[in-house]
């Protein structure tokens, strides 16, 4: 069965709201249809748009949620938003905790699955030390989760091989930001939107992937049709049909056009002298390196004229003036991206030069102008980059291989000096490698699902298969379960409490509503009760969700994360809160680094980047690099993959509702001339080949790829896209290269 969309929203009973069916199909409203005994302030659990809801409660159910008229997304959900109640309901809950016996996982009691889960942990630490086991965590996990787990592993068993699924879609922006605020997380708000006179989206498809924050684009667009909108995207995305310029560019190439778009902008005197002198500064390569000049940037900038990389990036010359046109004379530029920037090996230096082009004409700290990158889960931001939750990170933007940062920490934890160690653990992709070489021994997975999400998946089942692996999920069986010697059933997000936050900064609270099923507990209960058998219950005094943020906004204090006045009763009163918060009067900040706005920002003047040193933001000087993996005769194509609107990454809660079966997630976008050129028609079935698999997918051309790019979606349940993806990591990220993979096409014949 395949359903339209408007045939879906039929069947869901919805309605959508008048003028606002966009592409992303947004506005949507439930018919009534059963009475609400009570209505509560809550979240949505999927992107890190962090839209925020009413939910109906009757009978002790969730029988309604609907977008909250007085928050920022103004009333609107959109389809995964309404599915917040079904994904409550599926068939597919995990109620009871399950121990492998006889290479079947069978139902025990909690007490026996949480001694089987240390004793395993144990074993691994005799043989191999704290750094023999790991914990991988989920942007899905309530705030106070990931601190906990992050303080138990790193505090309490002593090891920094703490990473999560955040590193496979944020790691760049996170260290893109780092390396050029000083600080993590973007600096602007959503409001900026109503104020932007230009947005350059480039490397998201935020019609799909951000609806709601990509409404609120539109509702500007309808109200200010003089602003433009710039999209660079290898897919001629639902967003791109809003752009007033659409550059379809090679997948891989944004380094090269941004450096180009800044060429141009020197060329053309389209910049902000006054700030570059006084708030700008130079480097290559790193913070620490010596300083440079503008005059050395635009020396470097001259093998990037756009005549120069025109045909690298599959684009003319005159699009690339004509973007750096639009950007530089615009009143107030208005960036967003997310994993199109991200997901490469040039991940960190795209992200560096899209901050680079708002730092050279003075687009940042005004209304409407920033750099913006939109997170894909809910709790990516707050959850893991915040309370780091990552291998090279400690709470509040301190990190391990710093003493001050770790002795900080280790007081704050009441630790012994020197516990914490200073070097970094495993990220994502070398952890599950470690595993499959046997140096990690025992693992705990948690709200995540990497036998499906990682890249070149095949590789790291293995690792799986031999580690001792513990999975704590909200659904059984998933593809990671399967490879589980301990199963933990997880609550879902009504049925516990915790904070939320989302890409403007905005920390929100999830209250429990409704009981979870069977004996399914909160994901914190579990790691308390984890950490109490290895011996750590000490260290983790706060067990209650309310306990945990009291202790995070301490550690949080000083920092220039500072949110130590967001109390639990003000989050329980409002809408959510911004950061920085420093005191509980302070309202919560919009736009950071501006003096009058930020609490933070000291210095007068148009704005004070106080997270650095000198005060100064750095432009780097960012090569394009070659390609790791290049086009071949044996690999003439680029795969890219990317989301559609109504499911959500490997499927695993929107892939349970019945109805959403019916949308098709197993093709493979192909451009018409390829497709010919093959002998290939509509439905027929093509195996698409890397070096590292081969994935089975039905044709679709499609004039939405340009030519020789094939496009998957992540989603796919009954295939492996990510048996072709590349495993190829950016060198400072560590994040993996989804966006590019040398593939080969071939039409599969009948029989075979």
């Amino acid at each position: 069965m395949n359903l339209t969309r408007r045939e879906l929203l039929h069947y869901f009973g919805v309605t959508a709201a008048t003028g606002l069916m966009g592409p992303g199909c947004i506005g949507w409203t439930r018919e009534e249809a059963i009475p609400v005994d009570s209505w509560h302030k809550s979240v949505c659990r999927f992107c890190g748009s962090g839209c925020e809801t009413r939910v109906g409660l009757r009978g002790g159910k969730v029988v309604k949620v609907e977008g909250l008229q007085a928050g920022w997304n103004r009333g609107r959900l959109c389809i995964k938003g309404l599915l917040n109640r079904e994904i409550l309901y599926v068939s597919d809950r995990a109620q009871y905790p399950m121990v492998r016996k006889d290479g079947q996982l069978v139902r025990v009691s909690w007490d026996e699955a949480l001694d089987a889960a240390a004793a395993g942990f144990r074993e691994a630490m005799a043989q191999g030390g704290p750094d023999a086991v790991a914990f991988y965590g989920s942007g899905q996990l309530f705030t106070q989760e990931s601190y906990t787990a992050n303080k138990l592993f790193k505090g309490g068993i002593g090891t920094n091989n703490v990473d999560g699924n955040p590193r496979l879609c944020m790691a760049s922006a996170a260290f893109g930001y780092k390396s050029v605020f000083g600080a993590d997380e973007p600096s602007g708000c959503y409001d900026d939107i109503e104020h932007a006179t230009l947005f350059f989206v480039i490397g998201a498809n935020m019609a799909e992937c951000h609806p709601v924050v990509w409404e609120r684009v539109r509702d500007r667009l309808r109200t200010a049709p003089e602003t433009r909108v710039i999209v660079v995207d290898p897919r001629r995305t639902p967003t791109a049909r809003d752009a007033t310029l659409h550059l379809q560019i090679r997948p891989g190439t944004d380094v090269a056009l941004l450096n180009a778009m800044a060429y141009e902008l020197l060329r053309t005197g389209l910049v902000d002298p006054a700030f570059i002198n006084d708030f700008v500064t130079f480097r290559k390569g790193t913070a620490d390196s010596p300083p440079l000049t503008l005059e050395d940037l635009r020396a470097f900038l001259e093998d990037y004229a756009p005549e120069k990389v025109a045909n690298l990036c599959g684009l003319s010359s005159a699009e690339i003036r004509e973007a750096a046109r639009l950007f530089g004379i615009s009143q107030a530029a208005l960036s967003f991206w997310t994993m199109g920037l991200n997901q490469q090996t040039h991940g960190v230096a795209a992200n560096r030069m899209m901050m680079a082009l708002h730092l050279l004409t003075g687009q940042i700290g005004r209304p409407g102008a920033g750099p913006f990158s939109l997170t894909g889960q809910t709790n990516a931001g707050g959850g893991v980059r915040d309370t780091g939750s990552l291998s090279h990170a400690l709470p509040a933007g301190r990190v391990v291989t710093k003493e001050h940062d770790r002795q900080d920490m280790e007081r704050l934890w009441g630790l012994p000096e020197g516990r914490i160690s200073p070097h970094p653990g495993l990220s994502a992709v070398p952890l599950f490698e470690a595993m499959r070489e046997g140096k990690v021994r025992a693992a705990l997975v948690m709200a995540t699902n990497p036998a499906r999400s990682l890249p070149n998946a095949d590789r790291y089942r293995v690792g799986m298969e031999k580690a001792f692996l513990v999975v704590s999920d909200s659904i059984f069986p998933t593809d990671t379960a399967q490879y589980a010697d301990v199963f933990l059933p997880a609550a879902m997000w009504a049925e516990k409490e915790g904070v939320l936050s989302q890409s403007e900064r905005r920390y929100h609270l999830v209250e429990k509503l409704v009981e979870p099923p069977g004996e399914a507990r909160s994901d914190l209960d579990i790691l308390v009760a984890l950490g109490e058998r290895l011996g750590h219950g000490a260290l983790l005094k706060a067990r209650t969700p309310e306990a945990v943020w009291d202790e995070w906004r301490m550690v949080s204090a000083g920092t220039t994360y500072d949110f130590s006045g967001m109390t639990y009763a003000r989050l329980k009163e409002l809408p959510g809160l911004t950061w920085p918060c420093p005191t509980e009067q302070h309202p919560g900040t919009c736009r950071r680094y501006v003096p009058g706005e930020d609490p933070l920002a000291k210095k007068e003047g148009r704005i004070d980047f106080y997270a650095r040193p000198d005060g100064r933001a750095i432009v780097y000087l960012s090569e394009q690099g070659p390609f790791r993996e290049s086009l071949t005769s044996d690999y003439p194509m680029t795969l890219t993959t990317g989301r559609r609107l109504e499911h959500w990454h490997t499927a695993t809660l929107t892939g349970r509702i019945a109805q959403l079966k019916g949308i098709d997630i197993d093709y493979l976008e192909i451009h018409p001339g390829d497709a010919a050129v093959m002998g290939v028609k509509e439905g027929e079935l093509v195996q698409v080949t890397s070096a590292r698999g081969t994935v089975r997918l039905k044709a679709l051309p499609s004039m939405r790829v340009r030519p020789g790019v094939v496009f998957a979606l992540m989603h796919s349940t009954e295939h492996l896209v990510n048996a072709a993806t590349s495993d190829y990591l950016d060198p400072t990220s560590a994040q993996p290269e989804y966006k590019l993979a040398a593939v080969r096409v071939e039409r599969v014949k009948e029989g075979t």
